[in-house]
């Protein structure tokens, strides 16, 4: 029982790994003994992960790509191929929001947050899923899904609609992979304090409402979203595929939720 959530030596593509959940999940998998191929748009982010990540003597490189490119991806799978020899772990972890009424929205945003969080995650699963499934042993994907997949709230109509997307691109290559015993799961977090929703915390009302509207009252850091993360790679998730995983602090289970004085 003890190697049940053991991922030493597996090899893990995780991007985003320049901020935010993605630099969580990098940390956490390469400190759980995992070989880390580290990627990022923004090279100077990269280039800092990288450097903090070798700082603490775990396994990791850089790799600057940006993920709705096709041809950053396949040099990103080639790249990892040529420091490692396999990858075993893709996290997909793009991710941007244009909070916006639908009527407001621009056609040139609409196409911006869709190019980025479903098609960047498709470009992902299908490059380097296809790369996983030829493992003997199989392999895991994670992609990152959100409570907006599954309730929403006036001005997130796209992001929602995108997140809903990856959550059943997730559940389709789980299907299609199966056999080749590569796990394909979704993670669907709540209110996660990074730069993503840097807007909402110079907003006291807002931050007030999305503090109090889960079970925990609080928002979660990144840490909290990469533990889960790192235990899908894991033998201890060896029958879990195809599911989506709210790390939402209680919030899809209490949405809206108001405690009268009794």
């Amino acid at each position: 029982m003890k190697d049940l959530f053991n991922v030493s030596e597996k090899v893990a593509v995780v991007t985003g790994a320049g901020s935010g959940i993605g630099k969580a999940i990098a940390f956490a998998f390469a400190a759980n003994g995992g070989k880390v191929v580290a990627s990022d748009k923004d090279p100077q982010a990269l280039d800092k992960t990288v450097r903090e990540i070798r700082t603490n003597h775990y396994s990791v490189i850089g790799v600057e790509a940006d993920c709705t490119v096709v041809a950053d991806v396949k040099r990103l799978k080639d790249e990892a191929l040529g420091a490692f020899g396999r990858i075993d772990v893709l996290y997909a972890v793009p991710g941007m929001n244009i909070r916006k009424k639908i009527e407001d929205y621009t056609y040139e945003e609409f196409d911006r947050v869709v190019q980025l969080n479903l098609k960047g995650t498709f470009i992902l699963m299908k490059e380097i899923g296809s790369e996983i499934a030829k493992n003997a042993a199989g392999g895991s994907i994670v992609v990152m899904s959100s409570i907006r997949s599954a309730v929403i709230e006036p001005g997130q109509a796209v992001y929602g609609a995108t997140k809903a997307g990856v959550a059943l691109l997730a559940k389709t290559q789980a299907a299609e992979l199966g056999a080749k015993n590569v796990r394909v799961n979704a993670l669907a977090p709540g209110y996660v304090d990074t730069p993503l929703v840097a807007r909402i915390k110079k907003d006291p009302e807002w931050y007030r409402q999305s503090t109090e509207r889960n079970a925990l009252k609080r928002w979660a850091t990144p840490k909290e979203i990469a533990g889960p993360a790192v235990f899908l790679a894991s033998p201890a998730a060896a029958f879990i595929t195809g599911a989506v995983i709210f790390v939402d602090g209680g919030w899809t289970a209490v949405d809206g939720r108001y405690d009268p004085k009794l």
